[in-house]
Parts: structure tokens; C-alpha cells; sequence
């Protein structure tokens, strides 16, 4: 986990985000324990209370739950919400915006095709 210091991100969205993203990669996987607040506020010099409020956040959303005296676990599950709400976050703020743009250009839905086939991500 990576903490960006100039971004405009608040640190516990960055901290939130940061967890989700690896368990998308399987860096932290299901039922298994993530770093304490006081773990993290050691490692990133933070305030214990700012880690505490991304960890509180993904309690919430569901991706996490305590286990009484021993720490945070990933919930079953979380991999899957967690895309889930990313590809409709996706679909809302990148996808209807594209469309709306085409659409003031006059670029059809086979010329965008065309467009996104250009920047083809290898999936190698």
C-alpha cells in the first residue's frame, strides 16, 4: 500500500481504496487478517485515527469485519462486491460521459468500438 501525500484524496479514502485494490489482485485474500490502524499509522506516519476511518469505511461498505480481540478480516465475498461496485462506478463516471461526448461529436457506437480497439489492453 502506497499513500499519496500531495493528492487531493483524503489518506483514509486512499487507504480504503489501497485495501480494495489488493484484494481485486489477491494480494490480501478472503478471511485473512488486514494491518491494525496502529500497523498502518506506524508504516505511513499517520494519525491511528485517520487508518481507523478508511478501515471504518470498508466496515461498512461490508468488505471488512471485526473479529473480537484479534483484529480485521477480509469478508467473504468482498472481491466480488468490490468489483461490482467499481464497474458501475466505472459504467457512471467514464461510460456515460464517453457516450454523451460521441454523441455532441456525431461519433457512432462502431467508430468508438474502432477507438477503444485502438488502446486495446494486452491481457497477456
Amino acid at each position: 500500500m502506497k499513500l499519496d501525500f500531495s493528492n487531493e484524496k483524503s489518506i483514509y479514502l486512499q487507504i480504503a481504496e489501497s485495501i480494495e485494490d489488493d484484494i481485486i489482485r489477491g494480494v490480501i485474500e478472503e478471511e485473512t487478517q488486514v494491518p491494525s490502524t496502529n500497523q498502518m499509522a506506524v508504516i505511513y506516519k499517520i494519525n491511528p485515527a485517520t487508518a481507523g476511518k478508511g478501515i471504518s469505511l470498508l466496515v461498512d461498505k461490508g468488505i471488512l469485519y471485526k473479529r473480537r480481540g484479534i483484529g480485521m478480516f477480509v469478508a467473504a465475498g468482498a472481491r466480488k462486491k468490490i468489483l461490482e461496485e467499481r464497474k458501475s462506478s466505472f459504467y457512471s463516471n467514464y461510460i456515460l460521459t464517453l457516450l454523451e461526448e460521441a454523441r455532441k461529436l456525431g461519433i457512432g457506437t462502431d467508430e468508438i468500438i474502432d477507438m477503444i480497439r485502438k488502446g486495446e489492453i494486452s491481457h497477456e
